[in-house]
């Protein structure tokens, strides 16, 4: 047995995992995928929203989730901007967890906001990504999805029915997630143990952009799906085969 806690991206909840929840707990092992405080609140609660605050709250539901374990190994594993919070978790707390893998998700080097990154993982600047995919609202404190670009953008590969559901639930994200600066070091966050998910069909992070990002970090290891942005809906059975083959070696 295992424990995995997932962690969303932007716009999204933790019921984004639940295809690969569900096949987890079918093999035994135990599962928290949140939502992350903040998501589609309104303008005072998007305010309040801190990159340190979700790596608190990150780092307790692994812990919480460690007194389960009796020992088996924990696997913290983040989608998309979701790999913010991994980075800021295992800097704030090395011992929440056993290894970090980020599902097509950014990482971000020592200094740097996720926005930094842009350019390395799109080959554009923020404000023409933001542009492309919505609407900053909130003044300033929130960024909503443009709906109509979402499905063809994140899930192309995935059923139109689940695509049809995941653009119904997706929220206003908080622009603090994306804008923060992190610290991350080789003595903390570095030194936990940490997988590249890679999906070769992305249309939001382009495999190019992934395989740059994952050239930055030397150490990580790679693992490759045949999946759009959305690898929980587009390649469920694959995506819980790659974090099982994590959690077992550790």
């Amino acid at each position: 047995m295992a424990g995995f806690v997932l962690i969303h991206g932007a716009w999204h909840g933790g019921w984004c995992f639940d295809p690969v929840t569900a096949l987890l707990c079918e093999r035994g092992h135990k599962v928290v995928a949140p939502d992350l405080p903040g998501m589609g609140g309104d303008a005072e609660t998007l305010r309040g929203v801190t990159v340190q605050g979700w790596a608190e709250f990150t780092a307790g539901l692994c812990h919480d989730l460690r007194r389960e374990l009796d020992g088996e190994p924990l696997v913290l594993a983040g989608h998309s901007r979701g790999g913010v919070v991994l980075s800021a978790t295992g800097e704030h707390d090395p011992s929440a967890a056993d290894g970090l893998a980020y599902i097509t998700a950014l990482m971000i080097e020592d200094g740097k906001a996720g926005n930094d990154m842009s350019g390395v993982v799109i080959g554009s600047d923020p404000t023409e990504f933001r542009e492309g995919f919505g609407t900053i609202v909130a003044d300033g404190a929130g960024w909503e999805i443009n709906r109509d670009v979402a499905g063809p953008a994140l899930a192309h590969l995935s059923h139109p029915d689940l695509v049809a559901r995941q653009v119904e639930r997706l929220v206003t994200e908080p622009t603090i997630g994306l804008s923060t600066a992190l610290r991350v070091s080789d003595t903390r966050w570095g030194s936990i143990p940490r997988w590249y998910i890679e999906c070769d069909e992305d249309r939001t992070v382009p495999i190019e952009g992934q395989r740059r990002l994952q050239a930055l970090f030397p150490g990580t290891k790679a693992i490759t799906l045949h999946a759009d942005h959305s690898p929980f809906y587009s390649a469920p059975q694959a995506l819980a085969d790659a974090l099982c083959d994590i959690a077992a070696s550790l």
